[in-house]
């Protein structure tokens, strides 16, 4: 062979460097070209260029790992010789001097340093059948192995609290100094960048970045995501784990819903070798969050993203390599494209699924319907285009529904949060409403909030067995009696809200007149015209300070026209709990008229009733207060009660308003 006669004839002095690869006819290569070596390594580790930044930091890495080894170029060039065979093998032979130190060489060292582990091994293993798992979601675990979170307290603990004194590997030392096993040692990096490393905006806005190298990093501890992710396996692979770093396209900051992806890739994780397994973490994800109006990035921990299961992980993060995905069967980018997108708090709040599965909805007369499945009991709220307005959310024990009524045709912007464990109501999804009709008899009213009807939450704050388990009431004469058992010690308030324009505090009471009666609570309700109500229930322990607290509105719905009920009798703070008021329950009395009354009042001595002169009701054997006042002459009526037969100071409880003549 010719390539054998070149060999034979290279002196005893100079030293052989032999490489050999098998040729890829589908990438191009030509018998004229030299193998690249890096090109080689950059091909095994699956690199591609976030803006040319992962390749970028990949050679800085390179150069950063060999500063103090890198020697002065020999002036003597070696001479290459490259030959193929019938089967495209590539054979290229480097003939060096004894005192050179080959580059070939050189490269082939910085190959098993980056691609190392502690164990020898010089690359890490591809994704293959035993890493995928099951898609869709099994709803087994948000994690892609079993974990126990509390087992890494003191850990996390630790590793937030170590600065970074001087050199990478100086920091990578520190931080394993509670970890003794793969698993604690990649935790404890991914605590230590996620609590350390600021989001750079500014840099990741610039195309033409160049990569950071680790040492800026630890300096400015600023970086963008491939910075992350170059750091995060740089520091895996100090501490002996094997770590890649993965390209792809996400659903990140500036992703507009519905949105196709083509060109560069714009973000980068890691996949790290655990267990005999790959798994996926996002460093820069679980560093905190950028604020879509100002720009600006603020730490906020999220675990979701370490070790997250490939189900989820593939709903905003999707690799230029399949295989990475973890996934069988593995997601198309179309399919990822028009995959619902449920942001990480969906999961970390404790859903579990959310109907419809697609992030554009068109509406059905009017109307789109969205509901969701939770672990547990949760609270949550809604936005149309940035309003709390023109939906019913109704709770349930394991989720809730929404049905929604855009006022206007065309696109809409629905938001929905959850609230969870925290204080804190987050957003979990986003839709887009598509609109081409609009139901005019569905308006709703803008004081309308969330919750509508009665649920588990009114149960937990002391409202139970309520006579209208539903969220809407119907009433044809635009009258209508709810009651519901109170747990003991707590004060119910209930306020009327229409769209009828800007009312007094009292004048939305005072449709509503307040019974209580064998532990139970009755609200009587007088709509003064036809029309959509909100009934907004409130609720405050007796003995403690403070305001009232919305628990649940109801929807009342009238339309009859000819209803034009008068307002209630305006109650006193001597009108007792547990008083009932049977007649005249309307608030305007006619004029030039006797009145009959009953009440059934406690505790009570005698009751008058004041117009311009003064009736005493009297007791009767049931219980009940029983009289009757004329109207003639006056424009006010009040109800007196004496508590004490041994005083005389009367206390007002009601107060009627008489019509003019």
């Amino acid at each position: 062979m010719e390539l054998k006669k070149d060999i034979n004839a290279v002196s005893i002095d100079m030293l052989l460097i032999v490489h050999s690869e098998k040729r890829r006819a589908a990438q191009g290569t030509h018998s004229d070209q030299q193998a690249d070596p890096s090109a080689l390594l950059q091909r095994r580790g699956g690199f591609q260029g976030i803006g040319n930044g992962v390749r970028r930091w990949q050679k800085l890495e390179g150069n950063d790992l060999h500063e103090n080894l890198v020697e002065k170029q020999h002036p003597q060039q070696p001479q290459v010789i490259t030959s193929y065979n019938s089967q495209g093998t590539q054979l290229t032979v480097e003939v060096h001097p004894r005192d050179a130190m080959p580059q070939l060489l050189k490269k082939f060292s910085l190959a098993k340093r980056l691609q190392g582990d502690k164990n020898g091994n010089t690359r890490p293993r591809q994704p293959g059948g035993k890493d995928a798992h099951a898609y869709p979601w099994d709803r087994s675990s948000l994690k892609s192995m079993s974990l126990d979170l509390r087992q890494f307290e003191k850990l996390d603990l630790h590793a937030s609290q170590v600065t970074a004194k001087s050199g990478l590997d100086e920091l990578v030392s520190d931080l394993l100094q509670e970890a003794h096993t793969d698993l604690e040692r990649v935790r404890a990096i991914w605590i230590w960048i996620c609590h350390h490393i600021e989001y750079d905006i500014a840099a990741a806005q610039e195309k033409d970045r160049q990569a950071f190298k680790p040492t800026d990093i630890l300096r400015t501890q600023k970086t963008n995501c491939d910075g992350y992710a170059g750091l995060f396996e740089r520091m895996c692979r100090i501490a002996g784990v094997q770590c890649m770093t993965v390209p792809g396209y996400s659903k990140g900051f500036g992703y507009q819903t519905g949105q196709s992806f083509s060109g560069e890739f714009d973000h980068a994780w890691n996949a790290v070798y655990l267990e005999g397994r790959w798994h996926l973490v996002d460093s820069t994800w679980g560093s905190g969050l950028v604020d879509t109006t100002t720009s600006k990035f603020t730490f906020l921990y999220n675990e979701f993203y370490f070790l997250t299961h490939p189900a989820l992980f593939i709903e905003d993060h999707f690799p230029d390599n399949k295989n990475w995905q973890l996934l069988k069967p593995p997601q198309s980018l179309r399919q990822f494209e028009n995959n619902m997108y449920h942001k990480s708090e969906f999961y970390n709040k404790g859903m579990l699924s959310a109907h419809p599965e697609t992030s554009m909805i068109r509406t059905v007369n009017g109307k789109a319907t969205v509901t969701i499945e939770s672990c547990a009991p949760t609270l949550f709220m809604f936005m149309l285009n940035g309003k709390q307005e023109h939906g019913l959310l109704s709770l349930r024990k394991n989720g809730m529904k929404l049905e929604v009524y855009p006022p206007t045709m065309g696109t809409h912007k629905l938001q929905i949060f959850a609230k969870g464990n925290s204080d804190i109501y987050s957003s979990v999804l986003e839709y887009t409403l598509k609109c081409n009709y609009v139901d005019m008899g569905v308006r709703l009213p803008a004081e309308l909030h969330q919750p509508v009807g009665p649920s588990w939450f009114s149960e937990q704050m002391g409202i139970m067995k309520p006579s209208h388990p539903d969220p809407i009431i119907h009433t044809s004469d635009g009258r209508c009696s709810i009651s519901f058992s109170v747990e003991e010690g707590i004060n119910v308030l209930a306020s009327l809200h229409g769209d009828d324009g800007p009312i007094t505090e009292e004048t939305q009471r005072r449709y509503i007149f307040q019974l209580h009666w064998e532990k139970r609570t009755e609200l009587k309700v007088q709509l003064p015209h036809a029309g959509k109500f909100a009934l907004k229930i409130f609720v405050k322990k007796r003995q403690e300070p403070g305001n009232y607290i919305f628990v649940f509105n109801y929807l009342l719905c009238c339309a009859n026209t000819k209803v034009n009920w008068p307002m209630f009798p305006e109650s006193f703070g001597n009108w007792g709990q547990d008083n009932e008021l049977l007649e005249p329950l309307s608030g305007v009395l006619p004029a030039n008229r006797n009145i009959p009354f009953k009440l059934k009042l406690h505790g009570i001595a005698k009751v008058l009733v004041k117009g311009q002169d003064t009736w005493p009701l009297t007791l009767n054997h049931e219980g009940y207060w029983e009289g009757s006042c004329s109207t003639a002459g006056c424009q006010e009526v009040y109800v007196m009660v004496l508590e004490n037969a041994n005083h005389n100071f009367y206390s007002y409880i009601l107060k009627y308003k008489v019509n003019a003549q």
